[in-house]
């Protein structure tokens, strides 16, 4: 797979991440550093989906515990501060593009159960190849969140 414009994505939200200054959101929702853990929750994930694929498992993917707060809060203690948690974002996402650099056509193609929620709303419930649920990082969900990151400072 082609891992251009996701790489792209990544630098685009990495940028926007290391902004100074950016504060709370004014409708209450995440903070950068929730935005933060929440995309290192979902790069781990799928390339957690990734890896089973190429090991012959029938990984699916939901994303409820990259949207769980106690989780997104775990993961937020476990770095030194905003800078350090960009730098795992930016070392995970290094690994998922990695990987699907790596992935072989039939490997893209593998249909893999999929189940998004965005806040309560159901986003999606169905199977998608893998190529389509890293597809959507770049295309989706790494803009919508940069964009967020954008509106906070």
């Amino acid at each position: 797979m082609d891992t251009t414009a996701l790489r792209r994505a990544y630098e685009k939200f990495l940028d926007v991440a290391a902004t100074p200054g950016l504060g709370e959101a004014a409708d209450g929702g995440w903070n950068a550093d929730q935005v933060l853990a929440h995309v290192l929750s979902v790069d781990a994930a799928t390339a957690a989906v990734a890896l089973g694929v190429v090991s012959g498992s029938r990984p699916g993917f939901d994303n409820r515990i990259c949207l769980d707060g106690p989780n997104l809060d775990r993961i937020i203690a476990e770095h030194s501060g905003r800078a350090d948690l960009i730098a795992h974002v930016r070392s995970q996402a290094g690994v998922l593009c990695d990987l699907t650099d790596q992935l072989s056509d039939k490997a893209a193609a593998v249909l893999v159960p999929v189940f998004l929620m965005s806040g309560d709303e159901l986003l999606l419930d169905r199977p998608l190849p893998l190529a389509a649920l890293i597809d959507g990082l770049a295309d989706n969900h790494l803009p919508v969140h940069t964009r967020q990151l954008a509106g906070l400072g």
